[in-house]
């Protein structure tokens, strides 16, 4: 098994990357999530492979929620479509910062594709956190370990809430869900180590919650926005006084 011993051989750095995955806490953060999903899931009668199904496909637990309690309650089909792909945007941001990452190591555009589809919270902070100390032509096998490790756990851990759900309480169901926002709130807080940073993560706490407060829409985008905006704006102040 060339892929486990010779860490020159192509396959090892995929395997590194389900290896890190496996022992990530964002695995258990996941592993959590995704038994009050299969909770949800159940209760809502989809069957345990279409959640499955869900899984590999939409890649975002937030979005996995609201498609299935649209769909669970009756929503239209494209009114669920469009409230999915618009949690998606979320992503995007994401997907921006990890492609100078990887790109390096893209002998074609389509290297880039299955990278781009498996990027969520989870494997975004692991890799900003991990990529910097790799050579580039181990990026993206390590980044596609990476999320099948987390997306595994993610299938798994689904099957184990759906079969659970008779005797899991809706309110520790709900709690098993709150993980992952906490999970990334946390985490970013941690890797924020540059002061725009820092400065953007702070107003985001402030804005987030009073734009909600006072039930302004698209609240979250709003947030990103001016947040974003403002820490960029004392950043090149900052810049340009020194």
């Amino acid at each position: 098994m060339p892929g486990f011993t010779d860490r020159s051989a192509p396959l090892h750095p995929f395997f590194a990357g389900v290896t890190s995955a496996c022992t990530s806490v964002f695995s258990l953060v996941l592993a959590g999530t995704y038994i009050g999903l299969g909770a949800l899931a159940h209760d809502f009668g989809f069957a345990s492979w279409w959640l499955a199904l869900s899984t590999v496909l939409v890649w975002a637990a937030p979005a996995q929620v609201i498609l299935l309690s649209s769909l669970g309650t009756g929503g239209a089909l494209i009114e669920t479509a469009i409230a999915v792909t618009l949690t998606a945007i979320r992503l995007f941001p994401m997907v921006v910062a990890l492609l100078p990452l990887i790109r390096g190591g893209a002998r074609r555009f389509r290297d880039l594709l299955l990278p781009t589809h498996f990027t969520s919270a989870s494997m975004w902070v692991e890799s900003l956190r991990l990529l910097p100390r790799m050579p580039p032509e181990r990026r993206i096998p390590f980044c596609n370990g990476l999320s099948v490790g987390y997306m595994g756990t993610a299938v798994v851990f689904g099957f184990v809430g759906y079969y659970l759900a008779a005797g899991l309480p809706p309110l520790l169901a709900g709690a098993l869900l709150f993980l992952t926002p906490m999970s990334f709130l946390v985490s970013t807080a941690r890797n924020s180590r540059a002061l725009v940073d820092r400065i953007a993560f702070g107003l985001g706490l402030v804005i987030g919650p009073l734009l909600t407060w006072y039930h302004v829409q698209l609240d979250l985008m709003w947030t990103g926005i001016g947040g974003g905006v403002i820490a960029y704006g004392i950043h090149r102040l900052r810049r340009i006084a020194s």
